[in-house]
């Protein structure tokens, strides 16, 4: 018989790969969890996009990705703070959906931390003169020319701070699916109330 990866049946072992490929994600651009999609809304409204993951925090089940205070997922989430994103890394054959409850960050300690951290080229689309989803009369990156060249200072680039966004993700449940040709299998974890459940996948 092949040997099994050892998070095929074991809860810790699903645990501790799901958070080592969030961590991963962190660092490695090629990362698939690196890019994972967020959907949020309400009702009768509601959307998915691709974001980019910036934190992961086991300690305080908590990751976060950075936005613009003008996007149109902002009124989203403050009409309604439960999201779902969703990861899947092909080669891994794991697809991961978190339930979480976000929490939208603005001019408070959590951005300021975030914006130093930000490089030059990551700040360029927070100087654009109108909102990510603005309306235009024809095809535009949204910024000035001498901005799209990247030929601007960091100390320019402080002015785009006012519209920096960091949205934490608190983490609400996990659930996990391994695509395996031995068997799939499939766990979901109630982070909230401490319960580790087996699903049929």
């Amino acid at each position: 018989m092949t040997n099994t990866v050892p998070y095929y049946e074991d809860f810790t072992e699903i645990k501790n790969k799901i958070w080592s490929m969030l961590d991963n994600a962190i660092k490695d651009r090629g990362s698939p969890f690196r890019i994972p999609v967020f959907i949020c809304g309400g009702q009768d409204d509601f959307d998915g996009r691709i974001v980019v993951l910036r934190k992961s925090d086991q300690e305080n089940n908590i990751i976060q990705y950075h936005s613009d205070i003008r996007s149109n997922k902002i009124p989203k989430l403050k009409s309604n703070k439960n999201a779902a994103m969703l990861f899947y890394d092909k080669e891994e054959k794991i697809q991961v959906r978190l339930k979480v409850e976000c929490i939208v960050n603005h001019e408070n300690d959590i951005t300021k931390q975030s914006w130093l951290k930000t490089g030059h080229m990551s700040r360029k689309c927070y100087l654009v003169d109108n909102g990510p989803g603005t309306k235009s009369e024809t095809p535009t990156s949204g910024l000035k020319p001498e901005l799209d060249n990247f030929e601007f200072t960091m100390e320019q680039s402080e002015v785009g701070y006012k519209n920096f966004t960091v949205i934490q993700c608190k983490i609400k449940s996990i659930e996990w699916l391994y695509l395996a040709a031995k068997g799939h299998r499939r766990a979901r974890f109630d982070l909230e109330n401490n319960k580790d459940t087996w699903l049929i996948p």
